[in-house]
């Protein structure tokens, strides 16, 4: 493996002295540039102090248990970068923030693949409960910035479930984006994803006084020329091709919110954070 794809800054740490918190992240770094274009089994020690122009018991020195603590902790290093791609300010359109976030991991999943689908598909020797947990944790915390931006005080099971799953969705479809060798252009991918997070939040507004109240309060801020806009747009003919799917009987309303927060806090589900 040649250093060419190591970035230049841990390169030139071979030729001079480094702290050892310096000596630290530079392996970390060249080790995360390794995993994120082989799967972790294809890389080896040799291959990580050959990259960042170190000896193999330097490696150790700092990596003790080996491969699988370094890796470990590269595949941390990669989950703060990943989380941070979800934080977004609590301003503006709903819509536009998820589009920025999107972005940002589109962006990351792109040049991290190989490492990124080995990592979430599982399987690789490599992967232990930590690992797994590191990953999970990655998920949850996505999860919780959604959330954030829904702002609920004290979201329900329901919306909680619609968040999680909104992420597992994207989860899937990058891994479907990388394995189909990205012939979809990102920022396509991306407003796919916008579209369905809004579809999904419409969807389990019918039923979730939460969700509904959600989409009352963002709404409004929703540019007519943006995705929820364009969505509805598209969305219109279709509905007007079925004209009596809307003539039918009007479904029974949804519970009011403060009911439901009282059903929970009865038994019927906890409501707290995970």
């Amino acid at each position: 493996m040649t250093t060419g794809s190591v970035p230049a800054a841990a390169r030139r740490g071979a030729y001079r002295r480094l702290s050892v918190e310096e000596r630290r992240a530079q392996l970390i770094s060249v080790a995360l540039t390794l995993f994120a274009e082989r799967a972790p089994e294809d890389v080896s020690l040799d291959d990580v102090a050959t990259a960042a122009g170190a000896s193999r018991p330097l490696v150790y020195r700092y990596f003790p248990g080996g491969k699988q603590q370094l890796y470990e902790a590269a595949l941390r290093s990669a989950v703060d970068e990943l989380e941070l791609c979800f934080a977004e300010p609590q301003t503006g359109p709903l819509t536009r923030r998820l589009t920025r976030a999107l972005d940002r991991y589109l962006a990351f999943v792109a040049e991290h693949s190989t490492g990124f689908s080995a990592l979430l598909q599982g399987g690789s020797v490599a992967e232990t409960s930590r690992t797994s947990a590191i990953v999970d944790g990655v998920r949850r915390a996505a999860a919780e910035q959604i959330l954030r931006h829904l702002d609920v005080a004290d979201p329900g099971p329901r919306l909680r479930m619609m968040v999680r799953t909104w992420i597992a969705a994207v989860e899937a479809a990058s891994l479907i984006w990388l394995d189909e060798q990205k012939q979809q252009p990102a920022a396509e991918l991306r407003g796919w994803m916008v579209d369905h997070f809004v579809a999904l939040l419409a969807a389990t507004s019918a039923t979730e006084p939460q969700a509904a109240e959600v989409l009352r309060r963002a709404l409004p801020l929703e540019p007519a020329d943006g995705p929820v806009g364009e969505l509805a747009r598209r969305l219109a003919p279709l509905l007007l091709d079925a004209p009596r799917l809307l003539a039918g009987p009007r479904p029974s309303p949804a519970p009011p919110a403060a009911s439901a927060s009282a059903t929970r806090a009865g038994g019927s589900g906890d409501g707290t954070r995970d």
